[in-house]
């Protein structure tokens, strides 16, 4: 099993990303616009992005949310690849900035496809940053496209 891994420091308090990561109006305004469902623990909410004729996404089952500390989440619906690994943000405090450890753990191999989602993770892990400094994220379909894939 491989994981993608990144960490991204926030000039806000912890409480302020938590809401970012766990109700639906944070959750559209890094990740995706097109965001449904029950954010809470035991929910499901599911993350769409496009694509005909059905759009593609992920359906994240809400396993653990732990105010201001942490949030995981088991990816239930999507990309073959993407089912059953698991998707877990750790939140700390260093020197007046929310630091966000970020997990996608569970990859069977580091296929291509996993490149271009750790790269992915990492222009909206930036854009949560942004929305939550600036007021302004970059959710899709205002993300940096990477590449052909998206």
């Amino acid at each position: 099993m491989v994981d993608i891994l990144h960490r991204v420091g926030v000039t806000k308090p912890p409480a302020d990303v938590y809401a970012a990561l766990t109700t639906l109006d944070g959750l559209a305004a890094w990740w995706t616009g097109d965001t449904t469902g029950d954010p809470g623990p035991g929910g499901v909410v599911r993350f769409r992005f496009g694509g005909a004729p059905e759009p593609a996404g992920f359906d994240m089952s809400v396993v653990e949310a732990v105010p201001d500390k942490l949030v995981l989440w088991e990816v239930v619906h999507g990309p073959e690849e993407w089912i059953g690994t698991t998707v877990r943000f750790e939140l700390s405090q260093d020197a007046g900035w929310t630091i966000v450890l970020f997990h996608h753990a569970g990859w069977k191999e580091p296929v291509e496809f996993m490149h271009h989602c750790s790269t992915k993770w990492a222009t909206f892990l930036l854009s949560l940053k942004e929305s939550l400094e600036t007021g302004a994220g970059a959710p899709w379909p205002h993300d940096v496209k990477v590449d052909n894939w998206n």
